[in-house]
């Protein structure tokens, strides 16, 4: 069994397809997109994914306006933004659309992985609590 299911969203493939094996060697189950359009798609056909890993800076739809667009279809998935250029105002949008995090490339592996570990466990505990409040809302219409 998998530790977690991530996308990785970046117009650079070499990064992506390195990164997807590396994450999928320590145990992570991956999906690859190279476009912010691309992973909206993979989003829609992949409901188990919890953690997307997604370039600011790509052609056509960018990362904030990708990230804007996951949180209002997904609200419950978790985005890690990943930048090559030192960007303040950029890092600053992400983060006030709802990014779980920023970073700058290049990143350490052990960095990425503390970083989706951390992402997974607040999307399942936010999992739970929605649960925990369906279960208290079916029991009191029964009382």
């Amino acid at each position: 069994m998998s530790i977690s299911n991530v996308l990785l969203v970046d117009d650079e493939v070499s990064f992506v397809e390195t990164f997807s094996e590396r994450l999928e060697l320590r145990n992570f189950e991956t999906s690859t997109a190279f476009s912010g359009e691309e992973a909206l798609q993979v989003l829609e056909r992949n409901g188990s994914i919890e953690v997307v890993i997604l370039d600011v800076k790509m052609p056509g739809m960018g990362g904030i306006e990708t990230l804007t667009e996951i949180h209002r279809k997904y609200p419950l998935v978790e985005v890690i933004m990943l930048s090559g250029h030192v960007d303040v105002a950029s890092a600053i949008e992400g983060m006030k659309q709802g990014a779980f995090d920023y970073l700058m490339k290049p990143v350490e592996m052990d960095q990425i992985i503390a970083k989706v570990t951390e992402a997974v466990s607040k999307k399942r505990q936010h999992e739970e609590k929605i649960i925990q409040a369906r279960i208290k809302e079916i029991t009191s219409r029964r009382t």
